[in-house]
């Protein structure tokens, strides 16, 4: 498949040989499923995404299709286009697949009702017909600081941005992390069934800077891609046949009730731009080459490390596993 021109990397270091990753890529997955976890399949969540639709089409190439499960878990605040998406990725390559409607089982935990009471803390008005996402300031127009915001949209179509206190912005975080942890508990429910084991599908940005829920999509048993910067997923994704509609949907959340992109929600910049700045930091090129690759100016390159600098920080905790005393005397 011919890659679209929108997502062919302007940084030639990113450009990879599509072909030869693949094999290398699901080489491994086979090498580890039989020696290392001992599963005869996998099990992922596919939702609608491009990392998720890649991590599906690779499963498929290094096990075949018999050997892999897949679910769509739509939630009350779900875009319907990520089932229908969903499903055409399973359909593509021949994956069996199940709906697991995760809203009610979120509904009896109190999801929505514990995030819509640390909404009110702010908007005291929000209620039903309202929507709702959480948003971050570009760290470049703040001068390096990460200031969150709830975006709310009331039932009339009246938008509003208001800052959080730091209390309800946990608040409004923690009981939207059910959702990844539920989603998490009914994949493994599956894989112990199967007898498979977990695709995680994280790709290098997310990884490294802990985009993910920790115990929630962070769990996995086997993470592919997470070695691959978000341009390198759209190569191979393209290689290997994922659907032109998804290859072409911008990287959305699908968690809050508004639309959401990664961009605002998370990253400082474009997928593209992430890319080279991550790459320039970790190959120590200076920031001068990053910028002119980017379009940036010296000075935002330089902000835009700090920013990765910074969430690095939270990521550690996110990768550490429990912590165990060993030797005690």
């Amino acid at each position: 498949m011919t890659m679209p021109k929108s997502h062919t990397p302007a940084f030639a270091p990113l450009v990879l040989d599509a072909a030869a990753e693949v094999d290398r890529i699901t080489r491994w997955m086979r090498e580890e499923l039989r020696s290392g976890l001992r599963k005869r399949g996998l099990v992922l969540g596919i939702s609608g995404g491009i990392d998720s639709s890649l991590c599906a089409a690779l499963a498929v190439r290094a096990l075949g299709a018999k050997n892999v499960f897949a679910l769509f878990m739509p939630e009350n605040d779900s875009d319907p286009e990520s089932l229908r998406l969903g499903r055409s990725v399973a359909e593509t390559f021949g994956i069996e697949s199940v709906v697991e409607d995760i809203g009610p089982s979120l509904a009896a935990m109190g999801c929505y009702e514990r995030r819509d009471a640390f909404i009110r803390e702010a908007v005291p008005e929000f209620g039903p017909g309202w929507g709702s996402k959480i948003v971050f300031d570009n760290p470049m127009t703040t001068g390096g600081y990460n200031i969150s915001s709830l975006v709310v949209r009331a039932p009339d179509g009246e938008m509003r941005k208001v800052r959080l206190s730091a209390s309800a912005y946990l608040g409004i975080v923690a009981a939207t992390n059910m959702k990844q942890r539920t989603r998490k508990q009914l994949e493994y429910y599956h894989a112990d069934r199967l007898n498979f084991a977990v695709i995680g599908t994280p790709n290098l940005l997310e990884y490294d800077q802990g985009f993910f829920v920790k115990n929630g999509d962070g769990a996995a048993d086997i993470k592919p891609i997470a070695h691959l910067y978000k341009s390198q997923v759209y190569q191979l994704a393209a290689h290997l046949g994922v659907p032109a509609e998804i290859l072409s949907r911008p990287p959305t959340t699908d968690t809050y009730s508004l639309p959401q992109t990664q961009e605002e929600f998370y990253f400082a910049l474009p997928y593209d731009k992430m890319d080279a700045c991550l790459y320039g930091l970790e190959h120590a090129l200076p920031a001068a080459e990053v910028a002119a690759a980017t379009g940036l100016k010296e000075g935002d390159v330089d902000l835009v490390w700090a920013d990765i600098a910074a969430k690095r920080k939270v990521a550690r905790y996110l990768h550490c596993p429990p912590l165990v005393m060993a030797n005690a005397s």
